[in-house]
């Protein structure tokens, strides 16, 4: 019979000595495994759990209900928020209007990183959108997820090193495997034709394209922020306000002090 998982989360009312034995040795007289415990935002703390049946997973939930030092906030099948929560002890913050968008600091880099690279481990078409201002660590951080799930990285427009605008691909860089980068601003306010059929080829490989500046791109292509599946925000501090205004001016794009690939 195949292992059960399930994530519990729980708030501590009472923090007494030998709160966290109790509820171990609880869920050990009820065989179920934990596999990970960790503190989670302010007096709560996730554990992900292992166990063979649903059945003992209900007889938890009665146990708990009946325990005053702590009251129970999840009890369910986990999902990426929460083991990423149990792996580094807080919660990713999620918009609360909009479900698929996501805001990081820069001092969640590390975060950052792992949540994305499990998403580039999920196979099939994904469209992410990252917004965020310059050199705040968007594309070092597409990179370095890309290395953490194993995928090879292709930019198809971009200004890390060098400004780069492709406008055809070689016949094995057609990868479902492979994590296609795009830059919204490089990509609309630089490129020619040929570029956007590429783009357009590339959105229908099923494989996850990750898109900086996806605001910018949906307002001068055939593309609209519905298409996108996920949006992550990357800020230097929680205030700072991610605006565009430095890149409406011709000087984004002078030729001064920069080179530009286009192939």
């Amino acid at each position: 019979m195949s292992k059960i998982e399930w994530y519990l989360e729980y708030q501590i009312q009472k923090n007494r000595p030998g709160l966290l034995g109790d509820v171990s040795s609880l869920l050990g007289m009820l065989s179920i495994n934990i596999v990970t415990i960790n503190g989670v935002d302010d007096q709560r703390r996730g554990l992900l759990l292992r166990c063979d049946s649903h059945e003992q997973i209900e007889r938890l939930e009665s146990i708990l209900k009946t325990m005053d030092n702590i009251t129970v906030t999840k009890l369910r099948e986990p999902k990426l928020r929460d083991r990423l929560a149990v792996r580094h002890g807080r919660y990713i913050q999620r918009d609360a209007d909009d479900k698929k968008t996501f805001r990081f600091v820069r001092d969640e880099l590390g975060l950052l990183v792992d949540f994305m690279a499990e998403l580039f481990k999920q196979e099939g078409h994904k469209l992410i959108g990252i917004r965020g201002m310059p050199r705040v660590g968007k594309t070092e951080s597409i990179v370095a997820a890309s290395v953490c799930a194993n995928k090879r990285w292709l930019f198809v427009s971009s200004t890390l090193l060098k400004q780069t605008i492709r406008s055809q691909l070689i016949e094995e860089e057609y990868n479902e495997n492979n994590i296609f980068i795009m830059d919204g601003i490089v990509s609309t306010r630089r490129a020619n034709e040929k570029h956007w059929q590429l783009v357009r080829e590339i959105m229908r490989v099923p494989a996850t394209k990750i898109i900086e500046h996806p605001d910018i791109f949906v307002q001068n292509s055939e593309y609209s922020l519905d298409d996108f599946d996920y949006i992550i925000e990357l800020r230097s501090n929680p205030d700072e306000e991610i605006t565009y205004e430095a890149v409406e001016g011709p000087s984004m794009f002078s030729d001064g002090g920069f080179s530009m690939f286009d192939f």
